[in-house]
C-alpha cells in the first residue's frame, strides 16, 4: 500500500530588533523539518524610528505573503533597565505582529529564555550555541552573516517543539499574555493539567 500523504505546513519565527530583525521559516512534514529561508531585515541605516516601523511592517508582510506560514512565532521583549530600548523593541514586535495578524495568520510569543531552553536545554545559552544547534537540528551547513538569522529560526523551532509537547497539548491555549512567556510553566496549575493529561492518556505514563 502506498504511504499516506503527509501534510506540510510552515512556521515563521521572528527575532524582533531595531537594527536587525532576524527571521526564519521552517517547513514541517510529519516529523521532518526543512529549512526554507533564514535572513535578517536590515534597519540599522534608518534613523527615523517611524521609518523603521514602516520597513518592518512592509518586509514582514512581504515575507508572510511569499512563504505563506501557517503560524508566526515571535520572541517577546525581555525586561531590562533601559526603558527606552524596551519601548522601541516592543514597538518593533507589535508592528511585526500586526503585519501577520492583518493577513489572518495566528501569532504566538515565547520568552527568550524559553526559546534557548527549547533549543539548547539551557535558558542562558549564548547566541553562538543557539546558532550551532539550530543548524544541527535542521541538518544544514550554514554560516549566518548575522546571528539574528539563526535566532529567528530558533523561534520557529521553539514553536514547533512547544506545539508537539504533550504537556502543552494538555495546557491548551493558556499563555502569559503580554509577558511573552509562551505556554505557562508547569507550576501548581500546570501539574494539575499534567495529571489530567495522564488520566486521559494512561499509555503515556512511564511505569516503574
Amino acid at each position: 500500500m502506498p504511504a499516506p500523504n503527509k501534510e506540510s505546513y510552515r512556521i515563521m519565527g521572528i527575532d524582533p530588533g531595531t537594527n536587525y530583525m532576524g527571521y526564519g521559516v521552517v517547513e514541517v512534514t510529519g516529523r521532518e523539518l526543512r529549512s526554507v529561508v533564514m535572513g535578517a531585515i536590515d534597519l540599522h541605516k534608518l534613523t527615523d524610528p517611524y521609518a523603521k516601523l514602516r520597513r518592518i511592517f512592509d518586509r514582514v508582510g512581504a515575507l508572510v505573503d511569499e512563504y505563506a506560514p501557517r503560524e508566526v512565532a515571535l520572541e517577546s521583549p525581555f525586561f531590562g533597565e533601559n526603558v527606552q530600548s524596551m519601548l522601541k523593541l516592543g514597538r518593533a514586535q507589535g508592528v511585526a505582529m500586526a503585519a501577520a495578524l492583518c493577513r489572518d495568520v495566528p501569532v504566538f510569543e515565547y520568552a527568550p529564555s524559553r526559546i534557548k531552553q527549547c533549543i539548547t536545554g539551557g535558558g542562558a545559552a549564548a547566541k553562538e550555541q543557539v546558532a550551532a544547534l539550530v543548524t544541527r537540528i535542521l541538518g544544514i551547513d550554514y554560516t549566518p552573516k548575522k546571528l539574528d538569522e539563526t535566532d529567528g529560526m530558533a523561534v520557529a523551532l521553539c514553536h514547533y517543539f512547544m506545539s508537539c509537547s504533550p504537556l502543552n497539548a494538555a495546557l491548551g491555549d493558556e499563555r502569559n499574555k503580554g509577558l511573552g512567556g509562551g505556554r505557562k510553566a508547569a507550576s501548581a496549575r500546570g501539574s494539575k493539567s499534567w495529571e489530567k493529561f495522564l488520566k486521559e492518556n494512561p499509555d503515556r505514563e512511564l511505569k516503574r
